[in-house]
């Protein structure tokens, strides 16, 4: 925690490092596909920092081994799932069905702007997806692993 109480990658502008990969799927029908693999990469890079930060603090609190891989573990899997994993398959639907929806039922509108269409969709639901997606790994960690930990 910082002086302000804030956790600096859960409660500052650096918890949007880990919304990349969502930036990358929202841009997939524009991009090449590598600058959406790397997207994915600088949100990794975020998850692993991250964990590192917990693991250095419970280092630091409580320097037991089994301690720091519990808080390890809670960090890499719930920034994984929250950060990562559903917000990027979400997304990835979001802007494949907006995608296909476009070209199949809005004729009218060349292929750029569709295209264009989709990101703009995809960017749009980033800010909506986001809290539901945080709640729910939350609840699935709190009925889980740290449900599972604390034996």
């Amino acid at each position: 925690m910082t002086e302000q109480g804030k956790d600096l990658f859960r409660d500052t502008w650096v918890r949007y490092l880990g919304y990349a990969n969502e930036v990358g799927e929202s841009f997939r029908a524009l991009v090449p596909v590598k600058l959406v693999r790397a997207s994915y990469g600088l949100a990794f890079a975020y998850v692993l920092a991250d964990t590192g930060d917990k693991s250095l603090k419970m280092y630091k609190k409580d320097n037991r081994a089994r301690n720091i891989l519990l808080e390890t573990g809670d960090a890499l899997i719930w920034q994984t799932l929250a950060s990562v994993a559903i917000p990027g398959f979400v997304i990835n639907r979001i802007c494949k069905y907006t995608g296909q929806y476009l070209k199949n039922n809005v004729t009218k509108i060349p292929p750029t702007p569709r295209s264009v269409i989709t990101v703009a969709v995809g960017l749009a639901s980033i800010p909506i997806i986001v809290g539901p997606i945080d709640l729910s790994v939350t609840v699935l960690m709190n009925l889980t692993y740290r449900r599972w930990m604390k034996s």
